[in-house]
């Protein structure tokens, strides 16, 4: 044992050098490169989709401040209104939109004196927005979870399969010697290095968005209550 230990201690340099990524993946077998290629593919989906999201959660955020912006200034509802059909990528004009839909159904049909039973409505229409809304933002962003408990697993699978294979050839060499056992197991702990990568950037970006998210939802909560306010002072005395 002391002398394997002074020899990895000595010899560094070769064991690293004569790694070769193409061979590796070449004598992984079908097992080990289904591994590889499934991380891989997840590790591809995952940094499309924290591009995709990235971006839409910025113009998002970016729409919303612009229309809560037009909508405290603006005295007219139906000027908001288009203002919101300008920025349908913001979810709070989105939620203001069902919402005075709703509102004009409510006082058409009732003959513009509307009841406590149009403000439930316009109620109900702001809550399915709101959820509607979120679901919208949430899209996509389930897989970046699932990638990031699941590949360390796939990638630690893809190693010990890989370490059972070395210690069989290894058993078949008849020779257990550094220069035996260092190359295989070190192409067996790739597998687990994939899934890292697959998994550690997929995690981040999750805990970055569903942050993101929870900002405007409760933006968008927050402004059904203050619309609500206001419809029921305005349009049910």
């Amino acid at each position: 044992m002391i002398q394997l230990l002074n020899s990895i201690a000595t010899n560094p340099a070769p064991l690293a050098a004569s790694l070769d990524y193409g061979e590796i993946i070449r004598h992984s077998g079908p097992v080990g490169i289904g591994v590889l290629l499934l991380l891989l593919g997840a590790s591809a989906a995952s940094w499309a989709i924290i591009g995709i999201k990235f971006f839409q959660l910025k113009r998002a955020r970016e729409e919303s401040i612009e229309f809560l912006d037009a909508f405290w200034q603006s005295k007219r509802l139906d000027a908001i209104f288009q203002r919101a059909e300008e920025l349908k990528s913001s979810p709070v004009s989105q939620v203001f939109r069902a919402g005075y839909i709703e509102l004009s159904k409510v006082t058409s049909l009732e003959g513009g004196d509307p009841t406590e039973g149009g403000l439930d409505n316009v109620r109900r229409a702001l809550s399915r927005a709101v959820g509607t809304e979120t679901t919208h933002l949430e899209s996509k962003v389930a897989f970046l979870a699932t990638t990031s408990t699941t590949a360390p697993f796939v990638g630690l699978f893809g190693t010990v399969w890989g370490i059972m294979a070395a210690f069989q050839d290894i058993y078949l060499q008849g020779n257990a010697n550094l220069s035996t056992v260092s190359k295989p197991i070190s192409e067996a702990l790739i597998a687990t290095a994939v899934g890292l990568f697959a998994a550690i950037p997929a995690a981040v970006a999750y805990n970055f968005f569903v942050s993101k998210i929870k900002v405007l939802e409760s933006e968008m909560e927050s402004f059904s209550a203050d619309f609500l306010n206001i419809v029921k002072r305005h349009f049910f005395k």
